[in-house]
């Protein structure tokens, strides 16, 4: 019995200086493996590689958009009377109104860079009626912008800095994002470098009533994305990196972050940025309807099977819908392959055509499917492309010079800026009051001359005058 005691504590002690060994072995061993396989000290034993982690993943979503986005520091000669800031905008939504006047004023906001070349898209509130852009890139190198174009009706602006082999984002397509995906937020909030935030896609096709344009168009992205001051610009990207929307408002009666925010679908930004640097004007599209929501009460007024669809109230005489065949009473329920539930549909849809663009149009009649081919018009009720005049892509406003002023400033005739807009002028330094004396050595005396001379000018042009001070001055003009 004695002997096998011993031999029982022999075989015990023996398992346990195994166990002892084997640990310390194995230990070192998955020690010596994270740190070949991770770059790893070798006291690193509770590193998770990212393929391991469950759950979505946005690095390298976050690492392609934080370099693409930018801030964009605007100074004001005043408040604009439709947007105050970022936030200002949701006032009137809840019930607030405190705008601000005449006061010099430096705004800020975001960009998105979307070309190597530096072309930077951001809200027109952020840079309308700046009289000076500065531009911040993440990596901390600032640049004086210009506006090359802008449209108040989808609030958007096209800015350039001089730069080249500049980090962009490509264009996703945001009539493929789902309700209840994940998209990353990325702006500038609180005049930081770029930040991040993560949220899911709430709702698509939101009009929210807020830009004040009888013709604009409202079909935001609703995210829960956290966004702040600063953010109105920046960027809205799927879990690829790609480009699906540009930050515009958020819903707040505070002034800060409290659940939801806004965003321009990206196939409306490209189509307005396309626009401005392909024709210098938006060339919007109509369908000649007007048309309205359908609920539940005016269904049954109509006799409407469904609630579905938007209801064609009339029909504009030898308008796009009239040459087609669509009808009074007609319930258009899809445009391509797009269905159609709200005005906000139906407006993103057309919003991202042009002018003389086929569409087919589906619409329900009598209880049955029709389809139109639509052949889209512009507000002149034709197919041309509009083009804004020489005069207009100037932004100023001009007066002949009285004889009293020409005989003090020892000239022969001149024309005056009385106001400048953006514009080209703006943008290539001409300051209000500048007269212009001569366009490419050709004298101006009126109006009619400015714009006589003008309608032939392509690519640069040289503008002579002087100021009231009699300080001679040349400008070089991109038309």
């Amino acid at each position: 019995m004695k002997s096998f005691f011993s031999f029982f504590l022999a075989a015990l002690l023996g398992a346990a200086i195994f166990a002892v060994v084997y640990r310390s072995i194995d230990k070192k061993e998955t020690q010596q493996e994270v740190s070949e396989n991770n770059n790893l000290s070798v006291h690193q034993t509770n590193y998770t590689p990212r393929s391991a982690v469950i759950g979505p993943d946005f690095v390298d979503a976050a690492d392609v958009t934080v370099h693409a986005v930018v801030h964009i520091k605007s100074e004001l000669q005043q408040r604009n009377e439709v947007y105050n800031d970022f936030f200002d905008l949701f006032n009137d939504f809840f019930g607030g109104h405190q705008y601000r006047y005449n006061a010099p004023v430096v705004a800020s906001g975001s960009g998105v860079i979307i070309s190597s070349d530096g072309y930077i898209v951001t809200n027109n509130h952020v840079v309308q009626q700046a009289s000076k852009l500065e531009i911040t890139l993440n990596d901390r190198r600032s640049f004086e912008a210009s506006i090359i174009g802008a449209d108040p009706t989808t609030d958007l602006a096209l800015v350039k800095i001089d730069v080249e082999n500049l980090p962009f984002l490509t264009y996703g397509n945001s009539d493929e994002v789902k309700v209840g995906e994940w998209v990353l937020a990325v702006g500038n909030p609180f005049n930081l470098t770029s930040t991040v935030t993560a949220g899911i896609v709430s709702a698509k096709a939101r009009n929210i009533n807020i830009l004040g344009e009888v013709s604009a168009i409202e079909s935001f992205i609703q995210t829960d994305a956290v966004v702040n001051r600063g953010n109105s610009g920046g960027a809205l990207v799927n879990t690829d990196g790609e480009l699906i929307g540009i930050n515009a408002a958020i819903a707040s009666n505070t002034g800060s972050y409290t659940g939801y925010s806004f965003a321009i679908p990206v196939n409306i930004v490209k189509k307005v940025m396309n626009d401005i640097l392909n024709f210098g004007e938006i060339q919007r599209a109509y369908l000649g309807i007007s048309f309205r929501e359908i609920d539940s009460e005016f269904a049954n007024e109509k006799g409407l099977k469904e609630i579905k669809g938007v209801y064609v109230v009339e029909v504009l005489d030898n308008g796009a819908a009239d040459d087609a065949g669509i009808k009074q009473g007609d319930v258009i329920v899809r445009v391509n392959s797009t269905d159609i539930n709200s005005k906000s549909s139906l407006l993103e849809t057309i919003g991202t055509q042009r002018p003389g663009d086929e569409v087919r149009v589906y619409v329900m009649r009598d209880e049955n499917l029709k389809e139109f081919k639509v052949t889209l018009r512009n507000r002149s009720g034709n197919t041309d492309i509009v083009k804004k005049d020489k005069i207009e892509i100037l932004g100023a406003t001009f007066e002949a010079l009285p004889q009293e002023d020409l005989d003090k400033l020892n000239i022969s005739s001149g024309l005056r800026i009385v106001d400048l807009r953006n514009g080209k002028f703006k943008s290539s330094g001409v300051r209000e009051g500048f007269i212009i004396i001569s366009v490419d050595k050709e004298l101006v005396k009126s109006v009619d001359d400015l714009k006589f001379i003008l309608e032939g000018k392509n690519g640069g042009t040289l503008i002579e005058g002087i100021y009231p001070n009699g300080q001679r001055a040349y400008y070089g003009v991109g038309l």
